[in-house]
């Protein structure tokens, strides 16, 4: 079998069957077509049992010598098992080469946040217009902040899926898998009022959020939309609707949240994912010895 073929059929597999995001598939199909176009160029390998983990060796090097992270390196040998799995699990192999390669050693990064102050003077400055982009982009933030979401999950966020009786939301995170969060009132009040302004404009989209023009809303731009906002209060580097779904956990933990709560509310899958916050809690502890402990 050419290996285009089992590369094609994966995919399909991948989103069909696995319910991975658009995101994640994506990713995928890029490292894959990187392989494969390295194989071809380097070795002349088209079919799938016409190389061996020497080739995936080479890969890895070039990639290295290229000066692509150790962490994007890894994620592309992930893919790449995952691509074997398959392909065993559908008898096309026999032999699994990714069974001698080892994952390149990835030194964890603490996650950003902004800090409370720089929250306080976010929400309670007046930068926001009262016309629909104004209300909209408050509301993006708020929600960011307020429920953890990521940014794939708050543009597909549903109007129905939003119960202010109850004060929570129903989101639609990972691998179609649900998860209700609790919302404040607050933010309810923001929800509202932006609701009233998105229907005299004459907007009626399923989604929540949309364009000034009634479609519905894309990465692209809540990212601009966040990192302006984030920029007039604080100089941390990444200023990213991620860094705000961070800043939620970080904030909870340091108020004392329980981790497994927490793990809930972010949708994660297993608590591993959840405990790098506590690194930030520690640091913090720290800082507080230092200025506080009089033999610091």
């Amino acid at each position: 079998m050419k290996l285009q073929e089992a590369i094609e059929q994966f995919m399909q597999y991948s989103e069909m069957e696995k319910k991975q995001s658009k995101h994640s598939c994506d990713a995928y199909a890029s490292d894959l077509r990187q392989f494969s176009d390295f194989l071809e160029i380097q070795y002349q390998v088209k079919e799938i049992t016409d190389f061996n983990h020497l080739q995936i060796r080479s890969w890895i090097a070039s990639m290295m010598q290229s000066g692509i992270s150790a962490r994007s390196i890894s994620r592309k040998i992930s893919t790449l098992k995952s691509l074997y799995k398959f392909m065993r699990k559908q008898d096309w192999v026999m032999d699994n080469p990714m069974v001698k390669i080892q994952l390149p050693k990835v030194s964890k990064k603490l996650p950003v946040f902004v800090d409370e102050q720089a929250i306080d003077k976010l929400f309670g400055s007046d930068q926001f217009n009262e016309d629909f982009t104004g209300k909209r982009d408050e509301l993006i933030l708020h929600v960011h902040y307020g429920t953890g979401m990521r940014l794939s999950e708050l543009i597909n966020l549903k109007v129905k899926d939003i119960d202010m009786y109850k004060s929570q939301l129903k989101v639609l995170g990972k691998r179609n898998k649900e998860r209700i969060i609790p919302i404040s009132n607050e933010l309810k009040a923001l929800i509202q009022a932006f609701l009233m302004i998105r229907a005299e404009m004459g907007f009626d989209l399923p989604e929540l959020f949309c364009t000034d023009k009634g479609k519905i809303m894309y990465p692209r731009l809540v990212y601009q939309i966040v990192h302006v906002a984030l920029s007039g209060v604080t100089t941390i580097q990444k200023r990213s609707p991620h860094v705000l779904r961070h800043t939620y956990a970080t904030h909870l933990l340091n108020n004392g949240a329980d981790l497994n709560a927490i793990k809930e509310l972010l949708g994660h899958a297993n608590l591993s994912a959840t405990q790098v916050y506590t690194h930030n809690s520690i640091e913090r502890l720290k800082e507080v010895y230092k200025k506080k402990h009089p033999r610091s």
